[in-house]
Formats: C-alpha cells, structure tokens, sequence
C-alpha cells in the first residue's frame, strides 16, 4: 500500500512566500517518489487570502490537494491562539477519519505542532514537527516582537513542549540543529536535517536576458547594457536591504554606471524608498514593486548579481534562506553577508561570495571586485550550479524524510521500496 502523509501547515498555495514554496517542493518530490500526500491549513490561511473570500473545504492547486479548516477566530491572546489550535486540532482528526493518512507531518510555527500533537495522539499516528525557523526569533527580524518579552518566552516553551512530544523532529539547517540539541530536550537520533532545495523543474534553466524588461525599468543606457546588482524577495528589515542601498555610493565611485534594482515589497518599502530617493546616486537604484510568481524569472533574467545583505542576528544566523539556492540554480552570481545561515550555503570564492554584514562598505568592495572580474563569472556560476544540483535538488532531499517515516511506522527500507513499486 502507498504510504500516505498529511501535511500540516500555516498556510499554502495560492499565496506565494517561501513557507508556501517549500511545501509545494516537498509535496510534489513526494508524490514523484510514490508517496500519497495532502496539506490541511489553519484559520490563518484563510485571513491571508481574506480578500479573494473564504476558500473551499478542500482545493487543487498545481496538481496538489489542499483541505482548509473553516471560520476564524478573535480576541484577545492567548485565548484566541488556543481556540485556533483546538479548531486545528478538530480538522485534523476528521480528515484522519476521510483520508486516512499514515504519518501527521506538522510544520512550525508551534501552534501547528501543537494541534498535530493532539490530534495525533488522539487518533495514534506517528507525527513528524519541521520546523523551519524559530518564529518568536522571526518576530524579531520583522520588527514585530522583543526577546524580553513573555511572548518570546512562552512561544519558546510551546516549541520545546511539541518537540518533546513529537515522534521526530526535522529541521531545514544545522543552525537549527544546533540550537535544538544545546536545549536538551531531543535526542540526536530524533531529530534529522532537511535543507532548502530549488525544483530544477522550475528554476533549472537560465532565462535569456529580457531585453524589453530591462528597457521598461531604464536599466541600460543609449542601448549599453549595464552592470545589474537585484535582490528579489521581502523587504523585511534583517534582510539589509538599506544596507545595500548605502553601498550604492562607494560602489559608484568604482563603477559608475552599476545599477541597483530592488524587485518585491514589504514593511520597510517606503523608508528604503526614501533612502534611495536620497543617495547621490539615487539614479541608479530601481524599485520593480511586487511581481507575480510566474514573472519573476524576467526579472532574474536581468540581474548580474543577487545580493543578499542580511543584517546579524540570531534568526539570519541560524537560518538559512532559500533565495540564494534559487539563483544559483538560475547561473546567477550570489553575493552575501556573512551570517550563520548564508556560510551554510555558499563556499566563499567558489560558490558565491561572503562581506562582513551591516557594513555597507564591505558590501560595495565585494560586489566591485566581482563586476572587475568577470573572466572568473563563468568558473563561478558552474560550481555554484553543481552545488545545487547535487546537494539542494528537492526530488533527492526529500530522500531524507523516508528513512525517519519508515523508522515511525516500523518498515525496513525494503518494505518501503514495495510500497512505492
């Protein structure tokens, strides 16, 4: 019989973020390899798309099956996080009664894995709780909570909770690891690392350069292609974005007519804006806005360089991002800061590029001595290319998750070979 996994998430496609992407990866590496699977979101996913009206009881989406949990819920915390969780918890148990999965595999934030916890007992299923960051820590990035704060310490305590009483853990870094193991409260052989990988299906090849695009947004001049420095993602205050933009001035000092264009949008878009507004090479630096999923590709098509400055922190130290991979699987050059979660990805001077972070300094001195050294661009997108080929291609990280599922449910690997056959 094929085995069958129930996803359980914060929220999914149609909404496009990394979570999102992540998931969608992981679910079609898994019915690639013969697996049956399904996600079940929150009420949260339905505040996310509030606006296009409650979603169905269960949707399709590129190929995927999605079952929502009905309603919402208000009030004051913690009240509110608790009734989200029991009506979470509810959802699952009755589609564990219709779909009959094999394996509950929650992932964080906590209150997901606490309604999986209980449902999962409820209803004797093993259960598997990712976490794909620390989000009391994410607060923080975005500007959105504190470390002295009870909030902090009581979604720290929730985590530690679901994680004792998981049957495995799966985290995407070894920062994650690290941290999991320094608390004490899972064992080694419970706990696995499944990192950020990129669908070579969709990021496999690299776009041509979109002449008219880069027309449309004045990134050439009089019809001479210029040096183009892009970020494409959220702008969030710990991805350093004002950062970059303060290294636009020194980077113009060695190569004026470099160019900086900022593709996406968030809640620091209208103080960098501002900044930009106000740099002395304000004319170089170009703000897209937010692009749809499926036109995102035109925009790496015309980027030199992907820059991804994030500030030092515990959350950028111990997680690592996805954008990166997915430009090196695009033959992008990847210049980053050099925090915990980049220096898990990228082999300075083979795979990409490391400058101290929050220095806007080091930022322009690194990305100026690529832009003079592009006879070794070539020898470098091939080594970051490879790298994600083989060590960050979803359809063989996935491989990764058998094991623990085979282990939960009792199966040798070869039982497990038959149920895919």
């Amino acid at each position: 019989m094929t085995m069958r996994i129930l996803h359980i998430l914060d929220h999914s496609l149609p909404l496009h973020s990394g979570y999102c992407f992540r998931t969608r990866a992981i679910m079609k590496a898994q019915i690639a390899a013969g697996l049956a699977v399904a996600g079940l979101t929150g009420v949260r996913h339905n505040r996310s798309v509030a606006e296009a009206g409650a979603p169905p009881a269960h949707e399709v989406i590129d190929g995927l099956d999605f079952y929502r949990t009905a309603g919402d819920v208000s009030g004051p915390s913690p009240l509110r996080e608790w009734r989200e969780t029991q009506m979470l918890a509810e959802r699952i148990v009755e589609k564990v009664q219709t779909w009959r999965p094999d394996v509950l595999h929650a992932h964080s934030p906590a209150l997901n894995g606490l309604a999986a916890l209980r449902a999962a007992r409820q209803c004797e299923l093993p259960l598997v709780y990712e976490i794909r960051a620390f989000w009391e820590d994410a607060a923080i990035g975005n500007g959105t909570g504190s470390r002295t704060s009870a909030r902090y310490w009581l979604t720290r305590q929730l985590e530690n909770h679901v994680i004792a009483g998981a049957d495995a853990v799966a985290v995407i870094c070894d920062g994650l690891r690290r941290d999991l193991l320094a608390r004490g409260v899972i064992a080694p052989s419970d706990l696995v690392v499944v990192p950020n990988g990129v669908d070579m299906a969709l990021f496999g090849k690299a776009p041509p350069r979109d002449h008219a695009l880069a027309d449309a947004l004045a990134l050439d001049a009089g019809g001479e292609q210029r040096p183009v420095i892009g970020f494409i993602g959220s702008f969030y205050d710990y991805e350093g974005l004002d950062d970059l933009i303060a290294a636009m001035p020194y980077l113009a000092e060695r190569h004026p007519e470099a160019q900086l264009l900022l593709v996406g949008g968030g809640p620091m878009e209208a103080k960098l804006r501002a900044q930009a507004e106000a740099s002395p090479v304000a004319a170089n630096i170009h703000f897209a806005g937010r692009v749809p999923h499926e036109e995102v590709e035109r925009y790496y098509s015309l980027i030199d360089i992907l820059a991804y400055p994030r500030k030092a922190m515990r959350l950028t130290d111990l997680v690592t991002p996805l954008k990166p991979l997915e430009a090196m699987a695009q033959n992008r050059l990847v210049a980053a800061s050099d925090v915990g979660g980049h220096k898990e990805l990228i082999d300075h001077g083979k795979t990409g590029t490391l400058f101290n972070a929050d220095d806007p300094q080091d930022c322009a001195q690194a990305l100026g001595d690529l832009l003079d050294n592009r006879a070794a661009w070539s020898e470098r997108k091939w080594h970051a290319r490879t790298f994600v080929e083989e060590k960050r291609n979803w359809y063989s990280n996935i491989e990764r998750y058998l094991p623990v599922y085979r282990k939960l449910l009792g199966q040798t690997e070869e039982q497990g070979l038959e149920q895919a056959a």
